[in-house]
């Protein structure tokens, strides 16, 4: 029965027919085995010729989505789709006998199929089975899209991933290309020493980020929790456990906007080692991208929305105030100067808060004229520490921390940086942190007393980073939208007709 008073007449149609199959007998069987898939019989036998198999006959068992159909008759031919790719059936009477051709020339398009028969090649030289057993696997009630045109629809290809993955054969390569991403980096990480961990989800403080949270109550413990934003502080206090290299791919929330480069849920890799610094850290994050992108596209030299991005060349390294001239030469000797750069902020549109620095507002500048136009790799350093609660300060100037964000393509891709390890400094950067948050910044850290004092039992040099998978996807599968890599994005709940 219909769950949907909206059902249209063609799934109307097919409900009837799987009415008049399940009073035939079993309808959705489950003893089928394939034993053969369509990528594997093309590189098998695709380069045969018609005499070849024929001479030596080469049998077939396959299941599938049927794609495409032909009726002529007593001969039909279809398209079976698997997880691998597509072969094309060839069914006669002759062959499955009068009834069983019938019965299949009342299946429709999206029906599961298991076939089994020989190879051969068509007249137009297409590897064929042609078929002596063929069954209904599983009856498709809804019709698929027009099957030239897949999913028109942009939010209907992210609302029903599984239509997308069905009728978009690009949607199913970037999906594989992610798992590809996501295994060469944990191949790397492992390769390297690294250890991979598992760190909680459920928080009782938020921490690692400046980033509002999303929260929740546990009932067992009768306390407020909350998803994580960064697994960073878990991570470091595995390093001071003497785990001294670790890392962990894995999911972080944060509660924040929607945009073609933000989702509320997404996957980071983090990881940390012992007696490493940033410079140590931007060299290995370096060779890890362009390895992830060998393994995952093919090359480190590829193409981002028509515009060429090479990743081979050793990476840029551009500290803040020099990206800033480079990209907004008219500042010139007003770059150092408070009031200038509040001026420059405040014509675009941002005010700046009184007490800021000059550090600080070349960071706010950056910001809003900068970061987009990074295009080729390069390394942004010299972070203020007012924005970088977690990094060590520099010992040449301490405004500034040994801090790194990796920009590609006009998109931050990893921030990462020495890690400060000195317990009394990282409680006064909390201090700050907790006071900016009584005065109404809702992003600034909560003071972690738990850490602190895992830090007072003494953490080693350490350097870490994150590197955001999603971001990484998109570079390697030429993505324009961070919802066209993450097979379920976050969406708005969709209006029930009638509700």
């Amino acid at each position: 029965m219909s769950n949907d008073a909206n059902d249209s007449p063609l799934v109307a149609e097919r409900r009837e027919k799987l009415a008049a199959i399940r009073a035939r007998g079993v309808a959705f069987p489950n003893d089928w085995k394939p034993t053969h898939n369509a990528f594997d019989l093309h590189r098998v036998h695709g380069a045969k010729g018609a005499e070849e198999l024929e001479a030596h006959p080469a049998h077939a068992r396959v299941a599938g989505r049927m794609m495409l159909k032909r009726v002529m008759g007593k001969a039909c031919f279809a398209t079976l789709q698997d997880g691998s790719g597509r072969i094309q059936l060839y069914i006669t009477a002759d062959a499955i006998g009068a009834g069983a051709l019938a019965e299949f020339k009342h299946w429709d398009l999206g029906d599961i199929v298991g076939a089994e028969g020989a190879l051969f090649k068509t007249r137009t030289g297409e590897l064929t089975i042609k078929a002596a057993t063929i069954r209904l696997l599983t009856k498709s009630l809804r019709p698929l899209p027009d099957k030239f045109h897949g999913v028109a629809d942009q939010e209907l290809k992210y609302r029903e991933r599984h239509i997308d993955l069905i009728t978009d054969d690009s949607a199913r390569a970037r999906f594989v290309a992610r798992s590809k991403t996501v295994a060469s980096i944990r191949n790397f990480m492992l390769e390297h020493g690294f250890l991979e961990v598992e760190t909680p989800m459920l928080h009782p403080i938020p921490g690692g980020a400046n980033a509002k949270p999303f929260s929740t109550h546990h009932n067992a413990l009768d306390q407020q929790m909350f998803l994580r934003i960064a697994p960073e502080l878990y991570l470091k206090r595995l390093v001071v456990g003497g785990f001294e290299r670790v890392f962990e791919i894995n999911r972080s929330f944060r509660n924040e906007g929607l945009s073609v480069r933000h989702n509320p849920e997404y996957t980071m890799l983090e990881f940390y080692a012992a007696y490493w610094n940033h410079v140590d850290v931007m060299a290995y994050t370096e060779s890890l991208i362009r390895h992830a992108a060998r393994v995952a596209a093919g090359s480190a030299t590829l193409t981002y929305q028509g515009r060429a991005v090479d990743l081979d060349p050793p990476f840029a390294r551009l500290p803040i105030r020099d990206a800033i001239l480079l990209h907004v030469p008219r500042l010139g000797e007003g770059i150092d100067d408070a009031d200038v750069l509040a001026r420059a902020l405040k014509a675009l549109g941002k005010e700046a808060p009184q007490h800021w620095g000059v550090t600080q507002l070349q960071f706010a500048l950056f910001e809003e004229c900068v970061e987009d136009k990074l295009w080729a790799p390069t390394f942004i350093v010299d972070h203020p520490v007012e924005v970088s609660p977690l990094a060590r300060a520099s010992d040449t100037d301490p405004r500034k921390t040994e801090r790194f964000e990796l920009y590609v393509t006009g998109r931050e891709i990893a921030n990462g940086f020495s890690e400060l390890n000195d317990a009394e400094d990282q409680a006064a950067r909390f201090a700050a942190q907790a006071a900016s948050r009584s005065a109404g910044d809702e992003d600034a850290m909560h003071y972690d007393a738990d850490f602190i004092r895992a830090l007072e039992v003494g953490m080693p040099p350490t350097g870490g980073c994150g590197v955001g998978i999603d971001r990484l996807v998109m570079l390697l599968t030429d993505a324009a939208s961070i919802r066209d890599v993450i097979l379920f994005p976050a969406l708005r709940a969709q209006r029930v007709s009638g509700a």
